[in-house]
């Protein structure tokens, strides 16, 4: 691991033993694909989660989408339901920008460095079901397990007030 991810890695959790939110951090090597972490999610309770980041057609808007990996996120509905013209993925340099993140590891903890509040939370609303949740902690080779309650705790320290749909997947897992 090398200095950067440490220090991506000490943020986030000093920032939830802030908020005195427990946490299970989990090291493992770095993972690209879903299919990849999916080797080292053995013994992780919870809903495992994809974090999608996306703009809107004119580049003013900026949407962190949270999903349950089994949900096939379908981005012409989620437009029309935003009422935008059209999603689609941000370049690897608007990912910096608004998040200080690097692809591959997408994460709602980047919120942390969204300082002017530029960036949207959109939730499928089926992780509301889920007891615990897990995502990486703006490093791809480490995976956070946390109570869901715990994570809406945070989105809220941060005055984050997440919109939550149905985004067209399955239930996420509630263990």
């Amino acid at each position: 691991m090398n200095r950067n991810e440490r220090e991506a890695i000490e943020k986030v959790t000093q920032y939830l033993k802030k908020l005195e939110i427990p946490f299970t951090l989990h090291r493992h090597p770095p993972v690209f694909t879903v299919e990849e972490a999916k080797k080292y999610w053995q013994g992780i309770n919870g809903a495992h989660c994809k974090n999608l980041f996306l703009r809107n057609k004119k580049g003013n808007r900026h949407y962190l989408v949270i999903a349950p990996i089994d949900c096939r996120v379908d981005l012409r509905k989620l437009t029309h339901r935003l009422g935008e013209d059209r999603l689609s993925f941000a370049s690897s340099q608007r990912l910096e920008r608004y998040l200080g993140l690097s692809p591959g590891a997408v994460s709602p903890f980047g919120l942390l460095n969204d300082q002017a509040k530029e960036v949207r939370v959109i939730i499928d609303q089926s992780l509301q079901e889920a007891n615990y949740v897990n995502f990486h902690p703006n490093t791809n080779t480490a995976t956070l397990n946390l109570r869901w309650t715990d994570f809406y705790k945070f989105l809220q320290n941060l005055n984050y007030h997440p919109l939550f749909v149905n985004l067209g997947g399955r239930a996420a897992p509630t263990s």
